[in-house]
């Protein structure tokens, strides 16, 4: 296997499970020293075993955590990824200003507090910062108003560093995955077999109907989406997003509940 990161350092957020974990270690195998940073506990610990990385516990909402992971990367950082997010039920007319709070603060501030505190070891050789977003940002739902939101507003930062930094020689880029099989999306089954008197492995079944490619992503599916953009091969790619759904946009209703 070609080892398309070979001595570079990367980090990246939300790396304990689901996508962030995937991509810590498709990278790690890839040749990049993995700094994973984000809440986890000992499934963070057990991810940095795997990925052969660094395992720095922290809230992306919080500046001094951030300072010490960017002090774990030793003065080199060409590659983050922010794979951190949270994911709400809510709706208009009920949505709370603390739901609305922390959706932003997770799925957008904290991404942009990483990116702020990389931006001066990135500019030193260029780099890449790949956001993950979601394909809801495009695809509103009545019951998700504050994750939509964050994750659109995530997408429209993205694209500010990409023009803001393009002359540094960093690129930044969005994935806007669909379904993907993660703790957050068997939790948003369970939430809808409840509402439909289901199973959440009906309620999977159920959702592939909607899918061009009839089935979920794998969090690998979508690691290899980041480390496409994290790559050389992504060498003139920068303000864009990614959506990697699997077909899922076709349908005019993508949402479980």
């Amino acid at each position: 296997m070609s080892r398309r990161l070979e001595g570079r350092t990367a980090m990246v957020t939300g790396a304990a499970t689901g996508m962030g974990r995937a991509t810590a270690e498709l990278f790690g195998r890839h040749g990049a020293r993995i700094v994973l940073f984000g809440h986890g506990g000992d499934v963070l610990e057990d991810a940095a075993k795997a990925s052969g990385g660094i395992a720095v516990r922290g809230d992306i909402t919080d500046a001094a955590d951030i300072a010490r992971a960017i002090d774990a990367c030793d003065g080199r950082l060409d590659i983050v990824v922010n794979a951190a997010g949270v994911m709400i039920f809510d709706e208009p007319e009920t949505l709370s200003d603390e739901t609305w709070a922390k959706s932003f603060a997770v799925n957008v501030t904290g991404s942009m507090m990483v990116c702020r505190a990389a931006l001066p070891l990135l500019k030193e050789r260029g780099g890449a910062i790949v956001n993950i977003a979601s394909v809801g940002a495009f695809n509103a739902s009545g019951q998700n108003a504050s994750y939509s939101a964050s994750k659109a507003a995530l997408v429209s930062y993205t694209r500010s560093l990409a023009f803001a930094h393009g002359p540094d020689g960093i690129r930044a880029n969005a994935v806007a995955p669909g379904w993907v099989r993660t703790p957050m999306s068997v939790y948003e089954m369970k939430v809808a077999a409840a509402a439909n008197g289901s199973t959440p492995e009906d309620e999977f079944a159920a959702l592939t109907n909607r899918i061009a490619l009839r089935r979920v992503a794998e969090p690998e599916e979508i690691a290899s989406c980041c480390l496409f953009l994290a790559s050389d091969e992504a060498s003139f790619v920068t303000g864009a997003v990614l959506v990697a759904d699997g077909g899922g946009r076709a349908p005019t209703q993508n949402r479980a509940v």
